[in-house]
């Protein structure tokens, strides 16, 4: 890449990431006040907005009104009509069920922390998707502000308390106390490569004699010979936190601080930037860019979460779970995956993927979406409507009572709906999915760091300075934007940046932190 074009992406990384920091700003208060009308009007076809505030808890029969946001990750724009098609189906399914009725909102994935920030701070929603990786509105970001609800007192003794063991609640506790409920998946941690199934029945690929990144190399040059765009796809991920999982515990759970992190062998935390596994990592992938493997397009994040469902790349990265052939339907085309990384459980792990009661609700609306989620993970017929659609015209049911999604218009994951013990397992999928689950979370590692939570409260404004250096350098160093010959001089820069930022305040904090808990 040329230095001139670099500037430019770098500019606007920062200048992008700036602005999301000052959203999460908004979401600080409650009282905070709303942007203009015009930055908040619904874009047609493209998302589903609810009702302007989250005051009024009651519908015309008198059930009590909850607004439901979440993110779609299998369409790139969710179809308005047929989320509100599928809202009023839900609504009449729970109607003689629970005293609860609720308004859906889809927000594409590539727009889900803006938007959903926004209606945060403008006190619109109730029942909020989230998970610990997510920027802006992530699990990390959602507590410190006070932004959620504190459901302790709620939870026990209710469906959705007895939904799942009790090991569950006490992974996902912040302080103690419960404010996440989370989707019951694989709540272990670990990270596969994952190849195009018809490129390895092409090129005859052993792909079980890959054990590390270089190991990609000669499958990556077939690849680019078969003139792939994406030869490599980093699906626009700063991917150094997941691919050195067996060596660090990167306890803030995101890839933009993924500058700290616990040394597994040493039990300490360390400034990950100073390591050797990072100027390996970064190197590497600044050679597989001269080569032509990976595209600028990572670099600019001009790359869609629905590119892995082309045939443009040959190989890519995938979350490990128990069933790994939920890629091929979720994708559009087989997929075969061999680890990269072991599976361990640690402090963010359960919370891949979860929901949260909004501070702003009234006591009675969390009482309603309590009541709501229980059914969800309870009810197997609702579960399958939240997460597949309406039948006959999102999904059927093939001759094994499993799902076929056939819908552009409505298109959801088990992964990011509801609890895999209850969701109607996909078709090719094992029909034993749920119990696959309860193994697959026994089998993994213990983290040294399992259990310890940072408060970055008393170094908040040096951490958000971080996470913004880590956009102008982290995330292009990490997808091959700076070129081999200038890595050293881009590393040096990168730390000046972190340490003016108040990074060795950070440090210290973690340090000091973590020190404490052990």
């Amino acid at each position: 890449m040329k230095n001139k074009a670099m500037k430019k992406v770098l500019s606007t990384m920062l200048v992008a990431s700036m602005s999301m920091a000052m959203l999460a700003g908004c979401g600080s208060s409650t009282d905070s006040a709303a942007p203009a009308a015009s930055d908040a009007k619904e874009e047609t076809k493209t998302e589903t907005k609810a009702d302007d505030t989250a005051a009024a808890t009651e519908s015309a029969d008198g059930a009590v009104t909850i607004n439901v946001t979440r993110a779609t990750f299998n369409l790139a724009t969710p179809d308005s009509d047929q989320v509100k098609k599928v809202e009023d189906a839900i609504n009449a399914y729970i109607a003689d069920k629970i005293n609860v009725q609720i308004k859906l909102t889809d927000i594409g994935s590539g727009e889900y922390q803006e938007k959903a920030n926004l209606a945060l701070a403008n006190n619109e929603i109730n029942l909020l998707w989230t998970a610990s990786w997510e920027a802006v509105i992530g699990t990390n970001d959602l507590v410190p502000i006070n932004a959620v609800y504190d459901l302790t007192d709620l939870l026990p003794g209710t469906p959705l308390y007895d939904s799942m063991d009790a090991g569950q609640w006490e992974a996902t506790k912040y302080n103690g106390k419960n404010y996440f409920i989370p989707v019951y998946k694989d709540n272990v941690e670990g990270y596969d490569f994952m190849f195009r199934k018809e490129l390895v029945d092409k090129y005859g690929w052993d792909i079980s004699s890959v054990k590390k990144l270089a190991d990609l190399e000669p499958m990556l040059a077939d690849a680019k010979a078969e003139g792939l765009k994406y030869p490599f796809l980093t699906q626009k991920t700063a991917m150094f936190f997941r691919w050195y999982l067996n060596d660090f515990d990167f306890f803030t759970g995101a890839a933009e601080s993924d500058w700290v992190a616990v040394d597994r062998a040493s039990n300490s935390v360390v400034n990950t930037i100073a390591t050797p596994q990072y100027k390996e990592f970064v190197t590497l992938m600044a050679e597989w860019a001269e080569a032509g493997y990976i595209s600028e397009d990572d670099v600019t994040k001009t790359t869609t979460d629905t590119t892995t469902q082309t045939q443009d790349w040959g190989i890519s990265w995938w979350t490990d779970i128990p069933v790994n052939e939920e890629a091929n339907a979720r994708y559009g085309q087989d997929v075969v995956m061999t680890p990269a990384t072991d599976r361990w459980a640690h402090s963010t792990s359960a919370l891949g993927s979860c929901y949260c009661v909004t501070a702003n609700s009234t006591p009675e609306q969390a009482q309603a979406c309590v009541d709501f989620m229980g059914l969800l993970y309870t009810d197997s017929k609702l579960a399958d409507m939240y997460t597949f659609g309406i039948e006959g015209e999102d999904f059927t049911y093939d001759a094994n009572g499993q799902v076929a999604q056939t819908s552009e218009k409505y298109n959801h994951s088990m992964w990011e709906s509801a609890s895999a013990t209850i969701v109607t397992p996909v078709a090719n999928e094992p029909a034993n999915k749920a119990d696959l689950y309860k193994d697959f979370n026994g089998g993994a590692n213990t983290s040294c760091a399992a259990g310890f939570r940072f408060d970055k409260t008393p170094v908040d404004a040096q951490f958000t300075a971080c996470k913004n250096v880590f956009e102008e350098y982290g995330f292009p160093l990490e997808n091959g934007g700076i070129p081999v010959s200038e890595i050293d001089n881009v590393l040096e820069q990168y730390q000046i940046a972190l340490d003016e930022a108040g990074y060795q305040d950070v440090l210290a904090e973690f340090q000091k932190q973590y020190d404490a808990w052990k």
